[in-house]
């Protein structure tokens, strides 16, 4: 069993950056792939980045070149900076686990979930 944490969003404007963090607990951290997943109003969620056990990332085409997820095996945290952000990146963003080595990108292949936290971008 995971617990995860989330905290880091707000408001903010158009090219501002937000670092949202993801603090976890329950046992050795370091065996679960960790993932960024985001939902609009009115729209499925969809996959943000993903981190492995040995810190390989991978990336939806939208946030490439923008946001970079990161992890801290020793605190338990992973982070998810978030620069140039745009008004069509207002979601709420959500931090998961599951166990596993790979960069798994399917919300249903996920077992624990945050609480979430809102992310909103003005023009």
């Amino acid at each position: 069993q995971v617990q995860l944490v989330e905290s880091g969003g707000g408001l903010v404007q158009a090219g501002d950056s937000l670092r949202l963090s993801c603090a976890a607990s329950g046992r050795t951290f370091s065996a679960y792939t960790m993932s960024w997943f985001r939902q609009a109003p009115g729209k499925e969620r969809e996959f943000v980045a993903t981190i492995t056990w040995n810190s390989r990332p991978d990336y939806a085409d939208s946030v490439k070149g923008r946001f970079t997820i990161s992890r801290d095996n020793v605190k338990n945290t992973v982070y998810l900076q978030m620069n140039n952000l745009q008004p069509e990146d207002t979601a709420v963003y959500y931090c998961s686990a599951r166990i596993g080595t790979y960069k798994y990108r399917r919300d249903d292949e996920y077992d624990y979930w945050g609480q979430g936290t809102q992310v909103t971008v003005s023009s």
